[in-house]
């Protein structure tokens, strides 16, 4: 009898290949990069860290709010947002710069040859859950300050375009923060070097530079990443500033954009180390 050779039944009984790739994709990337981010139990502590420092710190300034009735309470609300970006430049510094430090870098890299899409999931994953964190931590603040503002009858209108550019102001410039410490960890690769750097740039060279007025520091101050917590002031602050100073007068978004091209440059010079030198 004749029957079907061996070799065609066996191709026959071949699964057929699945169609979808297999490769490294972006979306795999950020997969991963979440799962590391959110796996360490020390992420969570400092999310909690920086949320509790964003609500006490606006409760502690909001104690000595004089009562202007009708005034609005978004300043008082937004009042931790110095000490709480420090929370924020730690998730950014650790996520770029801690797996430099602990030596897996090199087994991410060689999972990912092409190196780039490791440190764009970062970046979004480090947007992600700054922008998580700092929505948490201004409600809680806005909780933290209502009996506060209520005795000193101000407000919280969100239609008001003041008091909406401040609460949204919140929670962009965290979120920038936090990405100009992921571009500062990737790029010097310690997390606390990254930490030093990040403070100094974004805290005590504008204080210091605002200690000594002048065209070249007012000039300074509004080229620094600093420039940024402009969005945070009201406008009556805002005034003050612009009329005191000798340099440029950046307004708030303006400021904004000034910490928006920080973070962009720190993480265009992380990803040309990335690309052309060693992983360690």
């Amino acid at each position: 009898m004749g029957g079907v050779p061996a070799t065609a039944t066996a191709r026959r009984a071949r699964p057929a290949r699945d169609p979808r790739p297999r490769g490294v994709t972006l979306g795999r990337v950020v997969a991963s990069e979440a799962d590391k981010l959110t796996s360490l139990r020390s992420t969570g502590w400092l999310a909690l860290a920086t949320v509790a420092a964003a609500a006490a710190t606006a409760w502690g300034l909001g104690m000595f709010a004089r009562p202007e009735p009708g005034a609005s309470g978004a300043p008082i609300a937004v009042a931790g947002a110095v000490l709480s970006q420090l929370g924020f430049l730690v998730l950014g510094a650790r996520t770029g710069a801690d797996e430099y430090r602990s030596g897996t870098a090199r087994s991410t890299f060689a999972a990912v040859p092409r190196r780039l899409p490791v440190l764009a999931g970062q970046a979004l994953v480090t947007a992600a859950a700054a922008l998580v964190v700092a929505v948490i931590a201004l409600g809680a603040a806005v909780a933290a300050t209502a009996g506060l503002r209520a005795a000193a009858g101000l407000a919280l209108d969100v239609t008001d375009p003041e008091t909406a550019r401040l609460l949204a102001g919140f929670v962009l410039h965290q979120t920038g923060v936090a990405l100009v410490g992921l571009g500062l960890g990737a790029l010097v690769r310690r997390p606390d070097a990254a930490l030093v750097a990040g403070v100094l740039a974004l805290v005590v060279l504008d204080h210091l530079l605002a200690t000594n007025p002048g065209r070249v520091a007012d000039t300074a101050r509004a080229l620094l990443p600093g420039a940024g917590a402009r969005v945070l002031l009201d406008d009556g602050r805002l005034d003050a500033l612009a009329a005191g100073s000798l340099g440029p007068h950046p307004g708030p978004w303006s400021g904004y954009l000034v910490l928006a091209a920080w973070a962009a440059a720190l993480l265009a010079a992380a990803a040309y180390r990335l690309r052309r030198g060693d992983v360690t």
